[in-house]
């Protein structure tokens, strides 16, 4: 049997190259700040390949994606164990674009910082008088550039994300940075329309691209989970005030608490975090893990 090693080891996953495509395994491991924490979440990484997968599905009509199968009978035999299956996707093999999209239906977390201080998020202007948790009129799109481990991803005009994909595509920046602004939005509203009918708001959340062997724009890596995306129960909303959330925010919420633990999360939480996890996926998709 052949014996496969990552090509890349990112935060959460690990890539392998399998000819012409690749497999991409979701761990249990989890990240906050841009640090990837001591404690593995048992489970979660399934979670993560699970809800992707049925985005992926859901959105396949607007935008086209990375998605080959989730079932390891598809994959070499090395993927054909315990370790492996229901965590790992085959995928199309893509030039990836150099901008987190990231889409905010919501007024939240930095978000709401930036307009308390501006009256603005990420050089956009938005209304007076805006409460936090409030509903944005429109969605905005506020993309950022990818940063390696351990740097912080930094928000950039649309402008300047063209100019990004420009240094990496010549020809094709504003094009490309044209088109996946429009598919944001429109991945965005398809699915927190889909999710609030399930109970969940979806706040925010951020998306990848890469081009395939044809120049087409292809959606990638992950879509709409609670790694990537903040998650609030519908039931209970109030404009006004923090959410409680099915996100890596409760993490972040405990870390900001007890600024010595040295990234080192006690058992309870990480039961809470997996609960919060797998509530969020039964929701949005009716089915248990």
């Amino acid at each position: 049997m052949q014996e496969y090693t990552p090509i890349k080891s990112g935060k959460v996953r690990e890539i392998y190259d399998n000819g012409d495509s690749l497999i991409m395994v979701a761990t249990d491991r989890i990240s906050a700040f841009d640090h990837i924490l001591k404690n593995k979440v048992t489970g979660k990484g399934k979670v993560l390949t699970q809800m992707s997968r049925f985005w992926f599905d859901l959105t396949k009509d607007l935008v086209p994606n990375h998605m080959i199968s989730t079932d390891v009978n598809d994959m070499p035999e090395f993927f054909r164990t315990p370790e492996f299956d229901g965590n790992s996707m085959m995928c199309k093999k893509l030039e990836m674009l150099p901008v987190e999209c990231i889409v905010r239906g919501y007024i939240t977390g930095s978000g709401w910082a930036s307009y308390q201080k501006t009256g603005e998020v990420c050089g956009i202007r938005l209304p007076e008088g805006l409460k936090e948790s409030e509903k944005l009129p429109e969605p905005i799109y506020t993309p950022s550039t990818k940063a390696e481990i351990g740097d912080h991803d930094e928000n950039v005009s649309f402008e300047k994300s063209c100019e990004e994909i420009e240094k990496y595509f010549p020809g094709k920046g504003r094009e490309y940075g044209e088109k996946i602004r429009d598919y944001t939005i429109a991945i965005y509203k398809k699915c927190a329309e889909y999710a609030l009918s399930r109970g969940i708001i979806i706040a925010d959340t951020k998306f990848e691209f890469g081009v395939d062997e044809n120049g087409q724009v292809v959606l990638a890596d992950e879509v709409l989970t609670p790694d990537s995306s903040r998650f609030w129960p519908l039931e209970g909303y109030k404009e006004g005030q923090s959410q409680p959330s099915y996100d890596k925010q409760f993490v972040r919420d405990w870390l900001k608490a007890n600024p010595d633990s040295d990234y080192d999360l006690p058992q309870e939480i990480i039961d809470k975090t997996i609960a919060k996890y797998k509530e969020a996926y039964k929701l949005l998709t009716g089915k248990e893990l």
